[in-house]
């Protein structure tokens, strides 16, 4: 796939996903606002995705027009094993940079799995993206957006009980229909 293919389907999965089952409830406002920035990275190896995410770490600091940046690497990290490996030389990074408490990472790939579930668990699916991701976040905006929010600890607990309701066969459906194309893309 190229660039603007997997550009899509991320965005199609952060619209259907992501906002449209409400998963996290404070996508929608910065979707909307075109504050979401969308970056795929050529990386092929651990050292160059480490260089990429360094690279869009400095971009957000110097441009606070950008809310969050969903770093998408779809050519390194297809493992889940090592991609959650990799999670501590990303907030090892943030150390480094002197970052941490400005940016925090989260995590979303197609393999993802929860501690203690099993490959095919409905609720894994909360974390599940069409590609290997790395979410950059503010963590500023994300405390004004929790300090705003009614009931931000019962949001892991609402999303499983979503996953499971719908099932891992109509969330794997729904991924899935992340990578169509449409002539407004």
């Amino acid at each position: 796939m190229n660039e603007h293919e997997v550009i899509n389907a991320t965005r199609h999965w952060v619209e259907d996903v992501v906002v449209g089952y409400n998963l996290c409830p404070f996508a929608k406002r910065e979707l909307v606002k075109d504050r979401v920035r969308f970056v795929v990275t050529g990386a092929a190896t651990e050292e160059a995705l480490l260089q990429a995410l360094q690279d869009e770490l400095l971009h957000l600091q110097e441009a606070p027009e950008v809310e969050t940046t969903l770093l998408i690497h779809p050519g390194v990290l297809q493992d889940f094993g090592a991609y959650n490996e990799f999670l501590d030389v990303a907030d090892g990074l943030l150390v480094f940079l002197d970052l941490e408490g400005v940016f925090q990472v989260a995590s979303f790939h197609p393999d993802y799995q929860f501690a203690g579930t099993g490959p095919e668990s409905a609720e894994n699916y909360t974390n599940r993206s069409p590609f290997p991701m790395l979410h950059l976040l503010r963590e500023s905006s994300l405390e004004a957006a929790i300090d705003n929010y009614p009931d931000v600890d019962g949001i892991p607990d609402r999303n499983i009980e979503l996953m499971e309701r719908l099932g891992a066969d109509k969330m794997r459906a729904v991924l899935a229909g992340c990578f169509r194309s449409g002539g407004d893309d």
